[in-house]
């Protein structure tokens, strides 16, 4: 890190950082917190000539924040965030990547502002927000339900770091696939998320507390967005049918699986999806 900086964007005030030469094609990175995007695969997506931008989502790191359970805010105003840091950036069009919860808010800003949007890479996520799925869409597995209803009975003290980072990680081992998971790695990222993020409990449930849920499933069949779905297919939360029927809502999308990959984008995949990625995103569209 080292650019970190606070800008002002839709009317918040949103923690961002950037990498690479401005001059070349901008990739928007937007997953559940900054941190989604290690530093170092920012830093190798900008050697491929990218101008790579991440930010904080509201309610994560640095980002605005708001009293845990009452987020003052929608999906689609996440995806208004979106074109709002591309205008503190002056930036016309740019490529967006979203992982997890960044995939709904790159299919919101993308169906509401095609214009600014030159490409789509959607990893590990769904074409439905919050909340209970579509009849003809996988819901979360069994055992992951089971993780989090039992982690709902158990009191965590949000004040104590070290109980949050051990809930953190436990939460990635339950969500990876059957890759070998590196608990070190994910036990650093945890100690970050927690020493950045002044409100964890906030961070980590406000989705689940949006106002009303939206659609934005139906207007997909209108994208003229060049678009990349990447999709574990090991997925616990978002099962992998997610992603075919993803594809298919999208014309012209393309899918590709990620074997032994859960709902997650392990360092063991990263050459793996670099080189798609870049090819999907050369130019300005």
């Amino acid at each position: 890190m080292g650019n970190e900086r606070i800008v002002r964007a839709n009317g918040v005030e949103l923690c961002v950082e950037a990498f690479g030469d401005p001059v070349d094609p901008t990739l928007l990175l937007t997953g559940s917190s900054m941190l989604s995007w290690p530093e170092e695969l920012c830093t190798r997506l900008a050697a491929g000539s990218r101008h790579v931008i991440r930010y904080d989502i509201r309610d994560t790191g640095r980002s605005i924040s708001y009293v845990a359970g009452e987020p003052q805010y929608l999906l689609s105003d996440l995806g208004a965030d979106v074109i709002g840091l591309l205008d503190v950036f002056d930036i016309d069009r740019a490529h967006l990547v979203g992982l997890s919860v960044g995939g709904w808010v790159a299919q919101l800003a993308a169906v509401n502002n095609s214009d600014r949007v030159a490409s789509l890479t959607l990893i590990a996520t769904r074409p439905t927000s919050p909340g209970a799925n579509d009849p003809d869409l996988p819901e979360h597995s069994e055992a992951i339900l089971t993780f989090f209803s039992k982690s709902a009975e158990t009191e965590i003290d949000w004040a104590d770091r070290a109980a949050v980072v051990d809930f953190l990680v436990e939460r990635e081992r339950h969500l990876a696939g059957s890759r070998p998971f590196d608990e070190t790695t994910v036990r650093e990222l945890a100690v970050r998320m927690v020493k950045r993020t002044p409100d964890m409990l906030a961070s980590l449930t406000s989705i689940a507390f949006l106002r009303r849920r939206e659609r934005w499933r139906e207007r997909l069949a209108d994208l003229n967005t060049p678009t990349l779905v990447i999709h574990g297919t090991e997925d616990p939360f978002f099962p992998y049918g997610n992603a075919v029927a993803l594809a298919s809502d999208i014309p012209g999308a393309r899918l590709l699986p990620l074997e032994r990959v859960g709902h997650e984008l392990p360092r063991s995949a990263w050459d793996e999806v670099l080189s798609p990625i870049l090819d999907h995103t050369s130019g300005v569209g």
